[in-house]
């Protein structure tokens, strides 16, 4: 007499698979529509005003989703970022006015020299254990701000230096409109970048660090090295910004923008949006950006509105407004699943 075993119920790898696939096909539907409706905005947004903000809002998400990847995936905190911007800014505005560089060249240098930087101050401090990255960036972005203010020569110090613009196979971007484009463009790049990163073996890396560091190591993980290179590319977003900000249609660059306030408006971005989320960029640099326009005829009282955001933040939403809004969605949308359920079992009785 046989007795059949029942078969071991075993892990459906192939539903995980399509759970991920169906995930990143989200993801890029989700960013599709998004880039979309940017590109078809200014048909609406004629005031140069608002497209000059939206500008803003750019590059401040290109700057707040490197930091996000540091933040939200490597698990590090950084209190001087405002440093990798101004570096970006200011070394492709001095190469380009000073030296007659082309526009493009000088990103690319300024891209390589923020990247350096970047590597020589976290090669050292993320190998230790604590917030070191924190002072170390934080001991950065004061040298930074001192050194483009007191550099006159070179810099022009407190009264900022005049920057050429840039230009696309001889088509200037000399206009608020035309550089609207080529910064969303940038930002929709980035973006892309940043989704396939994170959900690639690196990204999951990163976020096993995020998670326990400890046993990221024990499975393995280099995570001094994976800190590291997520630094160094949340610096390089940061440089690019900074590029892009130096040849606006402003052509004008100062030291202001670079100080430690925007370090912390960056932070405030971060966590407002949502850290580790794809979405919490996009919300942060939007929330913040109208409260910094908002807020500009009581510039000097800006530090205090960060700190009592990110202290409601602390005890109200600690997932950040993205995460809320999807809890939201998610019980709004069940709610009406369920009635429609409801509704046809109704009319099948």
């Amino acid at each position: 007499m046989s007795v059949e075993l029942a078969p071991q119920s075993q892990p459906n790898m192939s539903d995980e698979a399509a759970l991920l696939a169906r995930r990143r096909y989200m993801q890029k539907l989700q960013i599709l529509a998004l880039f979309s409706f940017m590109a078809l905005l200014p048909l609406v947004v004629r005031n140069t005003y608002y497209i000059h903000v939206i500008i803003f809002i750019g590059l401040n998400l290109i700057l707040a989703t490197g930091l996000n990847l540091l933040m939200g995936y490597a698990g590090q905190v950084s209190l001087g970022h405002a440093a990798f911007f101004g570096i970006g800014a200011y070394t492709s505005g001095i190469l380009t006015a000073t030296y007659d560089w082309n526009a493009w060249l000088a990103l690319l240098a300024a891209l390589a020299l923020t990247s350096f930087v970047a590597w020589l101050v976290g090669r050292p401090t993320l190998r230790l254990k604590g917030h070191h990255l924190s002072m170390a960036t934080l001991g950065v972005g004061i040298i930074v701000a001192v050194v483009l203010r007191q550099w006159e020569g070179m810099t022009g110090g407190p009264a900022g230096m005049k920057t050429p613009g840039i230009s696309i196979l001889g088509f200037d971007l000399n206009t608020d409109l035309r550089y609207y484009y080529f910064v969303w463009a940038w930002v929709c790049l980035l973006t892309v970048l940043f989704a396939n990163l994170v959900e690639s073996r690196p990204g999951r890396a990163l976020r096993a660090l995020h998670d326990s560091e400890l046993a990221a190591q024990i499975l393995g993980i280099d995570t001094a090295s994976f800190k590291v290179r997520a630094f160094v590319i949340s610096a390089a977003y940061a440089s690019i910004a900074g590029s892009l900000y130096a040849h606006s249609s402003m052509r004008f660059i100062s030291p202001t923008p670079f100080a430690f306030e925007t370090s912390v408006a960056l932070l405030v971005m971060v966590v407002l949006g949502g850290q580790g989320t794809l979405w919490g960029p996009v919300v942060g640099a939007v929330s913040i950006t109208f409260i910094q326009e908002f807020l500009r005829p009581w510039a000097q009282y800006d530090i205090v509105v960060y700190g009592l955001i990110l202290m409601v933040l602390m005890i109200v939403m600690p997932g950040g407004l993205s995460r809320a809004l999807g809890r939201l969605w998610e019980i709004v949308s069940g709610r009406v699943r369920a009635r429609r359920a409801r509704g046809r079992g109704g009319a099948e009785r």
